[in-house]
């Protein structure tokens, strides 16, 4: 792997203008080779051909499993039409050699975990869940594989954050994923040495949530003349939806008559319903007679099937592009952006907390905090200087 690295690492062609990252990252508890580059229909054509490449929302960029045979790959994939900047990737290999994955799991860890996973089941946790809870359990169980599960501690758990998660600066995130997992599966079996109450979870940052103004939503979903990519992206703005759940709806969900849109089994395996504009039923109507959906309300190249989630995320892009926005923009903004637009224009909290699907009024207020209706009538003592 070493040579593999070392040659990696001087693969730049310093006449050519593109340039690709290459860095190592844990992503749902596996180690994986990442690969960031701005928006480009070039590389973004290179990028899908590389054998066992996704797409990742969470860190908005292409991915694979961490090999000799991938690095290889994207080698010869991007050499010759752009530079490669490796040097992320080859600073972390020594910490990433030494990583739990490439231990074996005990027989007694196996059965356990298997049994945890037919225990979530049982209790329908979302399959989505239970991959990331196993995965993320699987970790922390290799990093003790000469140990038994009866005799793991809650100091082994503050060790294994120490050395492992902060020592290889992974995200809080995946922090959190893991500590979820040990408090829950400790929880499930009986005489451990492990108090699972008493396991910390890292203290969770601040931030706020990216909102675009109401003329950049204007530009993004006018960009497309693709009657179909504009309704989709529409309908996410106009009904605050995740992705997600655009992609499930079908026909029937949409109740033009009530002027509403039934939302299905989203997260939290909660059904809710938003209100549809009398401009979005209008769109939706010119869609569906023009496409003819027959199961999902948007439907990929192949019939009856859902549109791929990342093709999606595709037309986001090209929107953006078209209207030269800077600004790393998601999907999720568009969510953001119709929740923070209802509370200025006065709508009540809690109805934009049934709108969103929110569990707790807690998440929804994060919107008070990016809301410019009451702080742009604020004067600046500068102004009256």
């Amino acid at each position: 792997m070493i040579k593999v690295l070392e040659r990696f690492c001087f693969f730049y062609i310093w006449d050519k203008m593109k340039i690709i990252v290459v860095d190592l990252v844990n992503h749902k508890g596996a180690n994986v080779v990442l690969v960031k580059f701005p928006i480009d229909m070039e590389l973004n054509t290179t990028i899908r051909k590389i054998t066992g490449i996704r797409w990742s929302a969470t860190h908005k960029a292409w991915f694979a499993p961490y090999s000799d045979k991938i690095l290889n790959e994207i080698k010869n994939a991007f050499n010759a039409i752009c530079k490669i900047d490796a040097s992320a990737l080859k600073k972390k290999h020594n910490i990433y050699n030494a990583v739990p994955q490439n231990k074996q799991l005990l027989a007694d860890a196996i059965t356990k975990v298997e049994k945890f996973k037919a225990w979530m089941q049982s209790r329908r946790y979302s399959q989505n869940t239970i991959e990331t809870y196993c995965n993320a359990l699987k970790t922390f169980l290799r990093f003790y594989n000469q140990k038994a599960i009866t005799e793991i501690t809650n100091d082994d758990v503050i060790f294994f954050n120490n050395n492992y998660i902060l020592a290889n600066n992974y995200s809080a995130t995946f922090q959190n994923q893991v500590v979820n997992a040990i408090k829950l599966f400790f929880k499930t079996i009986q005489n451990t040495s492990i108090n699972a109450a008493l396991i910390h979870r890292p203290k969770k940052a601040k931030t706020l949530p990216n909102v675009l103004s109401k003329e950049e939503v204007k530009e993004i979903l006018n960009a497309h003349s693709n009657l179909k990519h504009k309704a989709m992206l529409s309908l996410i703005y106009s009904c605050g939806l995740r992705s997600g759940e655009l992609l499930r709806l079908k026909p029937e969900h949409i109740d033009s008559k009530r002027g509403v849109l039934i939302i299905k089994q989203s997260k939290n395996r909660k059904d809710r319903i938003a209100p549809l504009s009398k401009k979005i039923i209008e769109l939706l109507r010119q869609y569906y007679i023009a496409c003819k959906p027959e199961v999902y309300l948007f439907e990929g190249q192949k019939p009856q099937k859902p549109y791929d989630e990342r093709s999606l995320q595709q037309v986001l892009k090209q929107a953006i592009e078209k209207v030269k926005i800077n600004k790393p923009v998601s999907l999720h903004w568009l969510r953001h952006s119709y929740a923070t637009h209802l509370l200025e224009a006065g709508t009540d909290l809690r109805y934009i907390q049934e709108i969103l699907g929110h569990s707790s009024s807690k998440t929804t207020e994060i919107y008070t905090h990016v809301s410019t209706k009451s702080i742009q009538q604020i004067i600046s003592p500068f102004d009256t200087l």
